[in-house]
């Protein structure tokens, strides 16, 4: 079998399908026209997000057997139609999601204490404790709104803490023992900090809106390491200026580009995103949640893993 490596990764995993037998091509920098009119000499290929998978790339991949996407969700995959081709569909959530847990926990940590800020202010020259006083996590409710891999790795690093930690999904019966199950209606009712962990749905995109947000019982921290679609930034801009939600941490936004390779490319930033630039009680960073060393190299592992069960 062959297999087409469209985004580079970690050396093991051409390193450990070669060994497993697989002729391996890379093709790094050719646009998606190209690689299209190749494509039917492959039986899989793997991808991170450099372009989706449309149907029209589906139907040129006349022998192809699984797409491999290094990361943890499929959305830049026309999953339906794949699947409908008989194409095996490879994700490797696995791979990051203790990555995801931890700069969750992280961008939470660094809210409640000020970290950002004081840190800035302290290289500036100024010390100012009172206006740094922190808040401490213990005694909070904690709500997760998907409890998959990235959520069950962010309710295990909340185990250290004296937190309740409740959960929203639309599985059934997916507690266990660092969260439980409640309604979303009971989760807004009771938590104070919110952090999402969902893929990017028709469900999802848009989720986090004003009738949203205004349907919590207390002003609430929000995170957000799942998809930058799911919050519309000029409600949640509204209300941080509301003191609805008292800061967030943002790993993502939803001005990124499909492919998560870059923000957003206008001549001028979005107001909302200029607000969020300059807020002391906003974190911001580039998408790199499940992005660590260690990651990189489970996220290739899982691939090979998965792709050595299915066909070897």
């Amino acid at each position: 079998m062959k297999i087409l490596h469209l985004d580079t990764n970690h050396p093991l995993l051409i390193d450990q399908l070669s060994a497993l037998g697989f002729e391996n091509h890379e093709n790094y920098s050719d646009s998606k026209e190209a690689v299209q009119s190749i494509i039917h000499d492959y039986d899989g290929f793997i991808i991170r997000s450099r372009f989706s998978i449309d149907v029209d790339f589906i139907d040129a991949a006349k022998t192809l057997k699984f797409i491999g996407r290094v990361g943890a969700g499929l959305e830049n995959i026309d999953c339906a139609y794949a699947e409908q081709k008989g194409i095996t569909l490879i994700a490797a959530p696995e791979g990051n999601r203790n990555a995801v847990g931890e700069h969750s926990l992280a961008l939470l940590l660094s809210l409640f204490n000020k970290l950002n800020k004081a840190d800035r202010e302290v290289r500036q020259g100024k010390w100012l404790r009172e206006a740094n006083r922190g808040q401490e996590l213990d005694g909070k409710t904690v709500g997760l709104i998907g409890y998959g891999n990235m959520g069950k790795a962010f309710a295990k690093k909340l185990r250290g803490f004296d937190v309740q930690v409740l959960c929203y999904d639309i599985k059934p019966n997916v507690s266990d023992e660092n969260a439980k199950q409640v309604t979303l209606q009971e989760l807004q009712q009771k938590a104070e900090v919110l952090s999402l962990h969902t893929p990017e749905t028709p469900n999802s995109v848009g989720m986090v809106n004003t009738n949203f947000i205004n349907a919590f019982k207390n002003p609430f921290w929000l995170i957000n390491t799942a998809r930058g679609k799911s919050v519309i930034t000029s409600d949640l801009v509204l209300a941080l200026k509301s003191g609805k939600i008292l800061g967030a941490g943002l790993d993502v936004l939803e001005y990124e580009k499909a492919s998560f390779e870059n923000l957003f490319s206008g001549e001028t930033l979005p107001d909302a995103l200029q607000y969020l630039i300059h807020s002391e009680n906003v974190i911001l960073t580039p998408h790199v949640a499940g992005w660590t060393v260690e990651s990189k190299a489970k996220l290739a592992q899982t691939i090979v893993d998965k792709v050595k069960a299915k066909f070897c």
